[in-house]
């Protein structure tokens, strides 16, 4: 048996500016931080010849026979793409699980793309580091999947750690802050993460950010480069342990992610987010597109509890963090080595046609 495990992520600064439309013409940056809450991907050789997938958050089951293609039709394709690509049709189990519902907000989906992949290139004994995993799971969500998202989650979850990331149309640049372990713990106090029992679907809210982009103004594009022009500033408050004008910052970010694309907020997700500033949260945001999922606040650490009565008795629960330094890796690892009996063919490419 092989299990591997890959975190999920707060972004804390830049959030939009990492999908392509936007970077290839104008540069993006964030700033995020993987969190040790994760997706886990288990492994295990099967006792006939047939490929079976199980996902325990979507309760659903999928059974695959090795002489066949494997086609695209909606139920598990990426991990249909990704046991293509590396020819994986046969004779294995694999099942998934996540701390946190999919779809609030936090990339569980890159999150899973991550560890599928570090899980089959460990299986087949094929050597990948943080950036490889990173980049061949933005292929198959972006250019294969044809996913309106962007490329800060796949970074997040295949290197752990708080990050300013930089994207442009030429390389990706990775750059860990400065923050000292004191500084560090600190804003893991300050930051505090609020389920409100909602969970969306953000290709609607993604699209229209995809679309606005190729615009040459307009008011997402003002949105987002509002956003992406906080960002040093982020990093310096973060480096310098100024939190009280870090959760300033967060406000502002927030308020100009509202003018994203239409579904962003609600009159809900306003009124929650202004009880916390009525128990006296410095700043936050709704994590990921939005439309739901988590809230993220900031707040001094003396407002912690109050911000938490206010905002559970509204019904929402806190779900406790710390920040992930490791990334994507393998928690157990029993020898787990798919030889030929297990590939079917090594592919050409990602896509097998769908009859």
């Amino acid at each position: 048996m092989l299990i591997v495990r890959s975190p999920l992520r707060i972004s804390l600064a830049g959030g939009g500016t990492d999908l392509p439309e936007y970077y290839r013409q104008f540069g993006g940056a964030v700033i995020n931080t993987a969190i040790d809450r994760y997706v886990y991907v288990f492994l295990k050789t099967n006792a006939y010849d047939g490929l079976d997938f199980a996902s325990s958050d979507f309760q659903s089951f999928f059974r695959h026979w090795g002489d066949l293609p494997l086609t695209w039709n909606g139920e598990f394709d990426m991990p249909k793409m990704i046991f293509n690509h590396f020819g994986v049709l046969r004779g294995v189990r694999l099942f998934i699980a996540s701390e946190i519902p999919p779809g609030t907000g936090l990339g569980s989906s890159s999150s899973l793309a991550v560890g599928l992949i570090k899980a089959l290139s460990i299986a087949c004994n094929r050597q990948m580091n943080p950036r490889d995993l990173a980049e061949l799971a933005s292929h198959i969500e972006i250019e294969a999947m044809s996913a309106p998202i962007g490329k800060q989650d796949q970074y997040a979850a295949a290197l752990g750690g708080l990050n300013l990331i930089e994207f442009s149309h030429q390389k990706t640049v990775i750059s860990p802050l400065g923050i000292d372990r004191e500084t560090s713990f600190h804003l893991q106090r300050c930051l505090l993460l609020f389920y409100t029992g909602q969970s969306r679907s953000a290709n609607g809210i993604l699209q229209e950010q995809r679309r606005a982009s190729r615009e040459t103004c307009n008011p997402t594009l003002d949105a987002l480069h509002r956003v992406k022009a906080m960002v040093p500033e982020v990093k310096r408050c973060l480096e310098a342990g100024d939190i009280k004008q870090f959760g300033h910052l967060l406000h502002e970010n927030w308020t100009a992610k509202k003018d994203f694309a239409p579904g962003i907020t609600n009159a809900a997700i306003d009124d929650h987010y202004q009880c916390a500033l009525q128990a006296g949260a410095y700043g936050g945001k709704i994590t990921g597109a939005g439309g739901g999922g988590f809230l993220l606040i900031c707040c001094d650490e003396s407002a912690r509890i109050k911000v938490t009565e206010a905002l559970e008795a509204r019904g929402l629960v806190r779900v406790g963090f710390h920040f992930d330094e490791i990334g994507a890796h393998a928690l157990l690892n029993c020898g787990l080595l798919l030889t030929s009996h297990h590939r079917w063919r090594e592919p050409e490419s990602l896509f097998v046609s769908v009859p």
